[in-house]
């Protein structure tokens, strides 16, 4: 029995035993031990010119301090960044202090990523003498060169899966963790980035790069061949615009000019044709983009001479567009959950669309970013809409709380604007449409008031990476909420938030009052009087929440009047208003450097 369970053993090892020779392991430039590459791949890497001598990489920027010298776009004025320079010396005199930046991020092919920013000011001055406060040397190394504002490509150095790389315009720095790469022949580039987001690049990093970490020097060593078919570059392009208008849809973009919904193409009367003839272009998008990648995918094989162990075709799950859910949401969901989820975020966006137009960063009538450098004013906004069909709010500040206390009230604006948005012959069909898709868990009774009191705040928190733009004062329970437009803040902001409250809490006596003499009241049912008298006790606690909160937070903060510098980010000028805002889980959390 011993025996011929020694036998099977030896069978077994038997089956997944690879011989393979030394020599063959130096045809795989670094001589990754790659045992199960195949006869056809060992001869690729062997008859081959490498990708070193088509193209240069460069490692990029290492700036010594995350915290002090990157941001997030959103968090400064837009009119300190400088977009679109060529070179390091056009940047320098422009006086601009920061430019885009490029720094890996998330599995994204073509295009995409485009999310922060560099303090490069006067040729990065003080970034270049930022000093290790123990040892006295400067952190920072690695500064572009020549390389800098340059168009190529880039790729995150660390995956978790899938190689993909995206075109980067001229006008970026590049980070440590988002390398680049630069054609020497400029009219190749896009057939460069096409092999590089093909499954021949896939299949073959996983053998000089095992380990899922891309650096230079495995990018370089890639084979190339000579010649493929013109179609690639076309398809190339097609994708690489696709992602970019995708890219573009989204108000994280500083592109961005228009919600898709809104847009003259998909918007119709009622909400729900609209987004059937929005989701119908996402898809048809999504699977045009999966056929020019399978299509290139094909023309790679079979110049590579892989057919027998390659295969041309490319999972929807990887065909990177925001607004395809394959992508865009983790998990093994069903085609009826991705739907939902898709849904609800895209009335999501929708809301926090309409927030940004109720504080002047955006308007229906006009595309892209109105408001967006610190301290801007109605004045400002007027400037740039002269007769706004739906106004901006005239002191930055939108009370959100649990009922129509006050006439711009979070809920009642987004009514009139969605009355203004899609007319008013669908109204009622359209705001139950909105309540129906957001309201994902199936609570009884929610409502679009549910909504922003509950989980508008976190999508934002989560759309803006914590580093929320929009910032909401909210009373330790939560019984008083109200939001400001950080780029409109000013020191005499917090003072108008407590004008809100005291307003508020005014309206909140005499409410007391009215339910009280209800529950005192002869001819009032016993029923009635119950309801009314456990109404005057939620509101004393209320008030005494709102009290508490007037006197050791607001009261005190508004006499500081404090100021901001954008330029600090949100992580800093959040902080500084401690108790005073709603609490974001992580933002206290150590920044990378």
């Amino acid at each position: 029995m011993i025996e011929k369970q020694s036998n099977s053993l030896v069978q077994g090892i038997e089956k997944h035993f690879f011989r393979a020779s030394s020599i063959d392991f130096m045809k795989i430039p670094g001589r990754a031990i790659a045992y199960w590459a195949s006869d056809a791949v060992l001869k690729i890497f062997d008859q081959n010119p490498s990708l070193s001598k088509k193209i240069e990489t460069r490692e990029g920027l290492t700036t010594g301090s995350n915290n002090l010298f990157l941001r997030l776009w959103h968090e400064v004025s837009l009119q300190n960044i400088g977009f679109g320079v060529l070179s390091n010396i056009q940047a320098q005199k422009s006086q601009k202090r920061y430019f885009p930046y490029v720094k890996g991020g998330d599995f994204r092919r073509w295009s995409g990523n485009y999310e922060y920013v560099v303090n490069w000011y006067n040729d990065g001055e003080e970034l270049k003498i930022f000093r290790d406060p123990a040892t006295g040397r400067v952190r920072s190394h690695n500064y572009n060169g020549d390389y800098g504002f340059k168009t190529g490509f880039t790729w995150s150095g660390i995956s978790s899966g899938t190689f993909a790389v995206r075109n980067v315009p001229v006008g970026f720095m590049f980070d440590a963790k988002g390398p680049m790469g630069f054609s020497l022949a400029p009219d190749k580039q896009g057939i460069y980035e096409a092999l590089l987001n093909s499954t021949i690049t896939d299949h073959l990093l996983k053998m000089l790069a095992p380990t899922l970490d891309f650096k230079l020097g495995h990018v370089l060593n890639l084979p190339t061949v000579e010649r493929v078919s013109n179609e690639v570059e076309t398809n190339r392009n097609y994708c690489v615009k696709t992602s970019l208008v995708d890219w573009n849809s989204y108000e994280t973009s500083w592109d961005f000019t228009i919600l898709p919904l809104l847009h003259p193409d998909y918007r119709q009367s009622k909400l729900k044709a609209s987004y059937q003839k929005l989701r119908a272009q996402w898809r048809e998008m999504t699977l045009e983009m999966q056929r020019m990648e399978e299509e290139n995918n094909r023309v790679f094989i079979e110049a590579y001479g892989l057919k027998d162990e390659l295969t041309p075709e490319v999972p929807l799950n990887e065909i990177t567009l925001t607004c395809n859910p394959h992508y865009r949401y983790d998990g093994d969901k069903s085609e009826e959950e991705l739907e939902t989820q898709l849904l609800a975020d895209t009335l999501r966006e929708l809301v926090s669309y309409a927030v940004g137009c109720m504080l002047g960063r955006y308007s229906l009538d006009k595309p892209g970013l109105i408001l967006a450098n610190q301290g801007e004013t109605l004045a400002d906004y007027l400037a740039h809409v002269p007769q706004p069909s739906f106004p901006a709010d005239g002191d930055n500040v939108i009370p959100v709380l649990n009922d129509d206390w006050f006439a711009d009230d979070i809920t009642l604006r987004f009514r009139q604007f969605l009355r203004l948005a899609f007319g008013e012959a669908h109204y009622g069909d359209n705001l139950a449409f909105i309540e129906q898709a957001l309201n994902v868990k199936g609570k009884r009774n929610f409502s679009l008031r549910d909504y922003f009191l509950g989980e508008f705040y976190a999508d934002h928190v989560k759309r803006y990476q914590k580093r929320p733009i929009y910032w909401l004062f909210s009373s330790p329970k939560g019984s008083f909420n109200a939001l400001i437009y950080m780029h409109r803040y000013r020191p005499d902001t917090v003072s108008v938030v407590l004008k809100y409250l005291r307003d508020y809490r005014e309206k909140l006596v005499t409410e007391k009052e009215r339910q009280a003499s209800v529950g005192i009241n002869p001819a009032t049912s016993q029923g009635e009087k119950t309801r009314a008298l456990k109404e005057v006790d939620r509101l004393a606690k209320v008030l005494a929440e709102l009290e508490d909160y007037e006197r050791d937070v607001l009261y005190p903060l508004a006499t500081e009047q404090k100021a901001i510098d954008l330029d600090d980010g949100v992580k800093v000028n959040y902080s500084k208003f401690g108790l005073a805002l709603k609490k974001i889980p992580g933002l206290d959390a150590k920044d990378e450097d």
